[in-house]
């Protein structure tokens, strides 16, 4: 992490919804090639944390620059950002009449205009790249769960981002799937991706991440290096979260 320009930069975000604020006044800066987990409690805001970086939720307040450009209400910047933002979420959101090769080469060739073969090409590396090269022609259903997700990560690197994100990746899964999609995030890990991922998997938080992020109630309670983080947690909200998750 040599580029000290934040590639994503969030400053006094807030998202309202009523009198409810999912988000208060976030301020947080991520580096090319930094991993980050944000953990807390349910209903703290992380999923609308990251969801509002590819605008998937829209901000009432505060500043999201992403790669250089402000998110806003321009469709044409939201664009530009959600081909440089790969996204995994909690369910698969597979296609089930498609093959999963034919889910795969969907984006490259609609959204990135490359030819049918360059995109199964592509689409075949990065199932191979996560274990899973003789699933190509099957349908999702034909699959397990942490298949189906292995499936999911491989479509969002078939669009080449700079960023991933992650929402809760793993919590829709038995727990005997969970570690084959973990092993995978862990080698992409390795790659130099900037990645962000929301996750109570602790192990994989201690494994890789650059930072930790802890929220409660909408705002950031804290943001500390995992080894601090994990040894002695600065607030006492996230004392008790670790304590709790940690017990399973």
């Amino acid at each position: 992490m040599t580029d000290l320009t934040p590639i994503i930069q969030m400053t006094d975000v807030s998202r309202i919804f009523g009198d409810f604020r999912a988000l208060d006044r976030v301020s947080l800066s991520v580096l090319p090639g930094e991993r980050v987990v944000v953990c807390g409690p349910s209903g703290s805001g992380k999923s609308t944390l990251i969801r509002c970086l590819n605008r998937l939720e829209s901000h009432d307040s505060g500043t999201i620059i992403v790669d250089g450009i402000e998110l806003g209400e321009d469709t044409r910047d939201i664009r530009a950002v959600r081909q440089e933002v790969g996204m995994v979420f909690q369910q698969f959101n597979l296609f089930p009449h498609l093959t999963v090769l034919e889910n795969l080469t969907l984006g490259p060739i609609r959204v990135r205009r490359m030819s049918r073969s360059a995109a199964e090409e592509l689409a075949r590396n990065y199932l191979d790249r996560v274990h899973i090269p003789e699933q190509a022609d099957k349908f999702p259903a034909q699959l397990s769960g942490g298949q189906q997700q292995r499936v999911a990560i491989a479509r969002s690197l078939c669009m080449e981002p700079r960023i991933m994100l992650f929402d809760e990746p793993t919590s829709a899964l038995d727990p005997e799937m969970i570690n084959e999609v973990l092993d995978v995030m862990v080698e992409l890990a390795g790659t130099g991706m900037t990645m962000i991922c929301v996750t109570h998997e602790m192990g994989f938080a201690r494994k890789v991440a650059h930072k930790m992020v802890f929220m409660e109630a909408g705002r950031i309670a804290e943001i500390a290096p995992p080894e601090a983080f994990f040894s002695n947690p600065s607030s006492a909200r996230a004392r008790l979260f670790l304590d709790q998750i940690l017990e399973h």
